[in-house]
């Protein structure tokens, strides 16, 4: 039996989605494969709100975060994590000689501004990232508040983001915050397979690459970059066209929608387990930052949450245990991608019935 996924990812994918991964296949080196990569890029364009050029990996979007901070730190990198795949920002950093320190809150409590001028006053940094929406807390970020800081006190400043369970699920306006490199992939909110990551990438990480000496092979964005300019939107090695052809097929079921509306969809559904939760459990993080991708539940009845998804994989149903720290203190539910009110409903109401509530 098929379990629906409500998961940080891979998420349920639709059958006429699927399908175009099946798409026979084009030379990557055709007008037919610039024609593809261009549409997905200018519709990406579309969906995070920005004339940034997009770059396109066959990474997961782990891949361009490690590429975002070896190809455009300078000088120093400040990572800001509110949870477990904040500070794995810092690790690429580390395990990849770019200077750099970790900031961490304690989970369930966002970055905010204040923070981020207070570590910025030193003068010690030239790049931060901060992740905007962490599956690990149901945290997320007031980045466009950060933004507004950057861009008026420290405007040389790299911005670079975690948008990957977040964009196309919420709305991120990539050049209103001043997101330098907003970065994301497939298997999230954009309701696809794994495996395709995508990025914004603005004249001044641009710049700023261009003045890092060792900015790697594979994942070098301005080599990325410059490719693609040169060449048409074509990419150095062989992407994944199948990821490709099926996200070009899902940007316009997307925009179909109606970003708006999308987004609305996704806080409706994200507002509905927030008020289920309150009422059965009790809601993990700070209810003002909650994410509207995931909602992370604190386990004040100390269910067994193993035992609770075994009993949901026989109604054909999987949700999410506490990550890491959190392993049975919390679970997850996520509320992303194609996932309707309705679909969230039928979960919960299976939920009460096992658990007795």
């Amino acid at each position: 039996m098929h379990k629906k996924l409500f998961i940080p990812g891979p998420v349920e994918v639709k059958e006429d989605v699927l399908q175009k991964m099946a798409t026979p296949m084009i030379g990557h080196r055709t007008k037919d494969a610039s024609r593809l990569q261009r549409s997905v890029s200018e519709k990406m364009m579309k969906l995070l709100y920005t004339n940034n050029q997009i770059l396109l990996s066959t990474t997961s979007g782990s891949g361009l975060m490690e590429g975002a901070i070896r190809s455009c730190t300078r000088k120093r990198a400040a990572v800001f994590a509110v949870g477990a795949f904040g500070k794995r920002w810092y690790d690429m950093a580390v395990d990849n000689n770019v200077p750099a320190d970790l900031f961490e809150v304690e989970w369930g409590t966002p970055t905010t501004p204040e923070q981020v001028d207070e570590v910025l006053s030193t003068g010690k940094y030239d790049l931060i990232t901060v992740t905007h929406n962490e599956t690990s807390t149901g945290i997320m970020n007031p980045v466009g508040e950060i933004g507004k800081l950057l861009k008026a006190k420290y405007p040389d400043v790299i911005f670079c983001v975690d948008t990957v369970s977040s964009a196309a699920g919420a709305k991120i306006e990539v050049d209103e915050w001043g997101i330098d490199v907003c970065i994301t992939s497939t298997q999230k909110a954009l309701a696809l397979p794994p495996g395709l990551a995508i990025c914004s990438f603005s004249q001044k990480a641009l710049d700023a690459g261009r003045q890092v000496e060792n900015r790697g092979y594979y994942l070098d964005l301005v080599k990325l970059y410059d490719y693609i300019q040169k060449k048409d939107h074509q990419y150095p090695s062989t992407p994944s066209l199948s990821h490709m052809f099926a996200l070009d097929y899902q940007l316009d079921n997307i925009l179909a929608e109606g970003l708006e509306a999308r987004f609305a969809r996704h806080k409706e559904m994200a507002d509905y387990v927030r008020a289920w939760a309150n009422k059965h459990f009790e809601l993990f993080p700070a209810e003002e930052y909650a994410s509207n991708t995931l909602t992370n539940i604190k386990n004040t009845k100390e269910i067994s949450v193993s035992d609770l998804n075994k009993k949901l994989a026989m109604r054909g149903y999987t949700i999410s245990n506490g990550y890491g720290k959190l392993k049975d203190k919390t679970f997850r539910i996520a509320h992303m991608g194609e996932t309707t009110l309705p679909e969230i409903k039928e979960l919960l109401a299976n939920i009460e019935d096992i658990l007795g509530l």
